[in-house]
């Protein structure tokens, strides 16, 4: 099973074989380190100009390898280009006066008409001339910006001061100056002066000075004439009805309702009910005033009718209607009503609420019959809502003291002011001052003590939320019931379907 052809011979004349374990085991022969480097570089002769420098770490092969790169990379050392500065000339820098020159030659200040005095020189190609020409006339357009005046308009247009002041005269009798719109534009034509010392006479002027009216000045042998232009206009108030779809907003907007217009009617609609209890399903019918000129434009203004004609709840008729002077929404019944939380009657915070409290100055515990608001000295004093004044002046411990009668049975008195400014049996609006915080009668400080009656029992200011109702009779339930009418006559001016994007979907608005 075994062939040995390598046996050797004995020391004597006999053979010895080799033993199985010397066949099996035996060692393989190792290079030496020279035969590697000979096997390495081959068995040609020829002289290798790369070598490892990895491999044969000491040897000649390897330092003559070492000096190699060693010498190539000082040679590529020595030959590399030097990258310095590069020497040159810089300029001075400016100074002051040259300095705010260039900012004045600056593309931004000249768009503006900057003028530094300087100009270039003529040269031999130029020609002077004795006389320069002027244009017989001018005409131009100038525009009455927010916050201009009518008289600076026309010194800005080249008109002279003194005829400038003549033509708003003139004009102010026709329209009051205040009341010519900002961005009116202005058709000015001038004409040709006598010499170059006077400003250029205006020999035509014309403007809108009203929706419904256009002026316009012309000079006619030598005197300046007005004449007025009436504009046909048509105030039939516009109608617009939609379904809430929806939004209550986004609908009535995409049929046509003016932004404010829409603003208004969901405030009458709040007046009256929960604005989220409107239905996708509900219709919105708006009327406000419009007006429309025979040149083509049209402007919206007020809200005049908010109704809602609801699927699921009562339908709102609301029209608004003056009454004792003041504007109002009422119901179609003629039964006005506006809800609400009381105004804050001073801006401080409460330093005490109404109910048991021990009496800073009498020392035992009593009832606090309302609130006191912390507020500096002359603080004003501003009424919660409307209402008489029903007593005005000294009260005892509640030093100066004012008293104001509410629709409903409600009754709001101020204590403790250092001055008061309402008069007995006047009546006030919601957020009139009434007086100034003070610190008259019993009180360790500035204040204002608030309270608030019902039909005589004192309440919680805080945890109320009033109801006022007025109710239209005579004459004046008659007038707003034939006004209510001939809106709700009108034909509607622009209607838009709005489907709502989801079937019963509620709180729309």
């Amino acid at each position: 099973m075994y062939q040995f052809s390598d046996i050797r011979a004995g020391a004597g004349s006999g053979t010895a074989a080799l033993s199985l374990d010397q066949v099996l085991y035996r060692p393989p022969v190792q290079p030496s380190f020279g035969d590697k480097v000979r096997t390495l570089r081959g068995k040609s002769a020829e002289l290798d100009l790369v070598v490892d420098l990895g491999v044969g770490i000491g040897s000649r092969e390897w330092a003559r390898g070492f000096a190699t790169c060693t010498l190539l990379c000082l040679a590529a050392y020595a030959f590399a280009p030097r990258i310095g500065p590069i020497a040159a000339p810089s300029p001075a820098p400016l100074g002051d006066v040259q300095y705010e020159e260039v900012r004045a030659l600056s593309i931004a200040p000249l768009a503006y008409g900057a003028d530094t005095g300087r100009r270039m020189a003529a040269t031999d190609a130029v020609e002077p001339l004795t006389d320069t020409p002027e244009r017989p006339s001018i005409d131009l357009v100038a525009t009455l910006g927010r916050g201009d005046g009518f008289t600076r308009l026309l010194e800005r247009s080249g008109i002279g001061k003194g005829e400038a002041a003549f033509v708003a005269q003139m004009v102010g009798a026709v329209v009051p100056l205040a009341d010519i719109r900002p961005g009116t534009a202005m058709d000015v034509a001038l004409g040709r002066r006598p010499n170059r010392q006077v400003a250029r006479p205006l020999e035509a002027l014309s403007f809108r000075a009203r929706f419904d009216l256009r002026l316009s000045l012309k000079r006619i042998d030598g005197k300046m004439t007005l004449a007025q232009i009436p504009i046909s206009v048509d105030d039939t108030p516009l109608r617009i009805q939609g379904s809430v779809g929806s939004g209550l907003y986004r609908s009535a907007r995409a049929a046509g309702a003016p932004a404010k217009a829409v603003e208004a009617f969901i405030r009458a609609l709040a007046g009256q009910m929960n604005i989220g209890d409107v239905d996708a399903d509900d219709r919105f019918d708006i009327v406000l005033e419009h007006r429309r000129a025979e040149t083509g434009e049209s402007e919206a203004g007020q809200l005049l009718y908010a109704g809602l004609e609801r699927t699921g709840g009562k339908s709102l008729q609301l029209m608004q209607w003056s009454q004792d002077g003041k504007l109002q929404w009422f119901e179609a019944s003629g039964v006005g009503k506006a809800r609400g939380l009381l105004q804050r009657p001073v801006p401080g915070m409460v330093s005490s609420a109404f109910g048991l409290r021990r009496h800073p100055i009498l020392g035992y515990t009593r009832m606090h019959k309302g609130m006191d608001f912390r507020a500096g000295y002359g603080t004003p004093i501003l009424a919660a809502t409307d209402g008489r004044v029903a007593m005005a002046g000294w009260a005892g411990g509640y030093g100066k003291q004012v008293r104001i009668a509410h629709p409903g049975g409600l009754l709001t008195s101020y204590s403790h002011m250092s001055r008061i400014v309402a008069q007995p049996g006047t009546i006030v609006r919601q957020g009139q001052v009434i007086g100034y915080v003070g610190s008259t009668g019993l009180s360790t400080g500035p204040h204002l003590h608030y309270e608030l009656y019902r039909n005589g029992v004192p309440i919680n200011p805080a945890s109320v939320q009033f109801v006022m109702r007025s109710q239209l009779d005579g004459p004046s339930l008659a007038g707003f019931r034939a006004r209510l009418r001939g809106l709700l006559s009108l034909p509607v001016g622009a209607v838009q379907q709005a489907s709502a994007t989801s079937t019963g979907s509620r709180r729309p608005g």
